[in-house]
């Protein structure tokens, strides 16, 4: 296969690879220094936030901002307990077909020996490649492995930490984003624009300068790791408007390394088997990859493979927050399998890389799912319809409100001439009532997956499939129809 070239018209051939549109459910850890306070996401940030909660919690906890910084969070952040071997064995009997680690978030310290950033894992706290030891517990179970990067809108997002307190007995003292001694870490070799640094607007800086330190970064992360998967925390870099005339020029840096994942994964595999994804909704910008909807879902049958991705609680280790429960996660992959889509989970680690109970509570409850249920969801497509039913998930960004279903939900998914119909309320008094099977569809045999054969009747465009009183998965059940070839 020849290469791809950096531009629209070439990385749009790109097919998706079968691993991906097969495994619909895969797990991620978002992990790194921004979980040592244990207080959640953005911490690298809303720490120089002056009054806002994680700020409180870091002068009250460590110290001021000028005296003690982020930097010396990384220092503290040790991973002692990380078992990366222990915890894919329970992420692969949690059902997980795909793995991703996260490489670098906004904060700008990376989980791999940068030759780059000398703010990296091995060379201060852990001491520790997480990329590579969790790279090579993937690759023991068999499962492709993807990095994810949220450095493009690091350098807007972090310019906070050049403040300082308006006021109180540290008023006008500058944080430690401004000490020389660190300039390289917190972005103070670039010139910074004019503005409020309290503003986080635009997500991506029009800094070149930083465009190319971007670039060099992940090139970097791909020649180290060759993954099967880049997620980018944004749009595809670094432009946010579109114009067919301008395009190739205006995404350059993207289009860049987008057609270096590929290249990669051709020289190591013969073919392209790597995926990238991006948020940008504009169908010209992610079809040279795959479009990632960050903490919501979308509405109905997709054209084009798409992937949620997702946490059981904040994005880090967060004392404060309510996990989500296993069986609203086991309803969100149906739901989002039903429309062609894949669902990555992170699953939060403590600061020293342990899980706590609850989330191995989580873990076990879909380990008990996926073998009875499994057969539909891995490997299907989408069928002619998504599902039955009025009930809707919530469709709103950052919003997954636990969905109520009625007895006439059910949502579907299929493998040749088998379809799986997901009872998502539980069927009606002991009988499943399915409308979407019309007359000229010959029902051939229904069976419960983790059950036996159920009893059916199939006349008029309606199928009545009659249950057992104890059904066999925990959570949502579903019936394995075959039809007549």
């Amino acid at each position: 296969m020849d290469n791809f070239k950096p531009t629209f018209e070439s990385l749009r051939t790109h097919t998706y690879p079968d691993w991906f549109r097969d495994a619909k459910f895969g797990i991620w850890s978002h992990w790194g220094p921004q979980s040592v306070p244990m207080y959640g996401d953005w911490y690298a940030r809303n720490m120089y936030i002056e009054g806002s909660p994680q700020y409180l919690y870091h002068l009250r906890h460590y110290g001021h901002p000028s005296k003690f910084g982020y930097k010396d969070i990384c220092k503290l952040w040790k991973a002692e307990k990380f078992n990366p071997e222990a915890l894919m064995d329970l992420y692969v009997r949690a059902g997980a077909k795909y793995f991703v680690g996260q490489a670098m978030h906004h904060d700008h310290f990376f989980n791999y020996p940068s030759k780059i950033n000398p703010m990296n894992s091995r060379d201060v706290g852990p001491h520790k490649d997480i990329i590579g030891l969790w790279k090579a517990a993937a690759e023991k179970h068999g499962l492709p492995f993807g990095v994810t990067e949220h450095l493009g809108a690091s350098f807007s997002w972090w310019r906070v930490n050049k403040g300082s307190d308006s006021y109180g007995p540290y008023k006008g003292v500058p944080y430690d984003g401004s000490d020389p001694q660190w300039r390289d870490f917190y972005f103070d070799n670039f010139e910074h624009p004019a503005e409020n640094p309290d503003e986080l607007h635009p997500w991506y800086t029009p800094n070149a300068k930083y465009h190319a330190y971007w670039k060099s970064c992940m090139k970097e992360l791909i020649d180290l790791y060759q993954p099967d998967l880049l997620y980018t925390d944004g749009g595809l870099p670094f432009c946010l408007s579109w114009s067919a005339e301008t395009a190739d020029t205006d995404y350059a840096d993207g289009l860049e390394i987008v057609a270096h994942l590929y290249n990669t994964s051709i020289k190591r595999y013969g073919e392209n088997r790597a995926v990238y994804t991006q948020k940008d909704r504009k169908v010209e910008v992610y079809r040279v990859g795959i479009l990632d909807i960050e903490k919501s879902q979308l509405a109905g049958i997709q054209e084009h493979p798409w992937q949620t991705d997702t946490c059981i609680g904040n994005w880090f280790y967060d004392v404060r927050q309510v996990y989500k429960r296993a069986d609203q996660i086991i309803d969100m992959v149906v739901d989002i399998a039903s429309k062609n889509g894949t669902m990555l989970l992170n699953i939060l680690q403590r600061p020293d890389g342990s899980l706590d109970e609850e989330a191995e509570y989580v873990l076990n409850e879909l380990a008990s799912w996926f073998p009875v249920c499994g057969e539909g969801i891995y490997g299907t497509r989408p069928w002619k319809t998504f599902g039955e039913g009025d009930t809707r998930v919530t469709i709103h960004g950052f919003t997954e409100d636990k969905t109520s279903w009625a007895s006439s939900d059910v949502r579907f998914t299929c493998k040749g001439n088998t379809v799986y119909a997901f009872l998502m309320g539980g069927g009606q008094n002991g009988t499943a009532v399915l409308h979407s099977f019309n007359e000229g569809e010959q029902v051939q045999s229904v069976l419960l997956l983790g059950g036996g054969e159920c009893p059916f009747v199939h006349e008029f465009g309606v199928l009545a499939v009659q249950l057992p009183q104890a059904m066999p998965a925990p959570y949502v059940n579903a019936l394995s129809i075959t039809l007549k070839e």
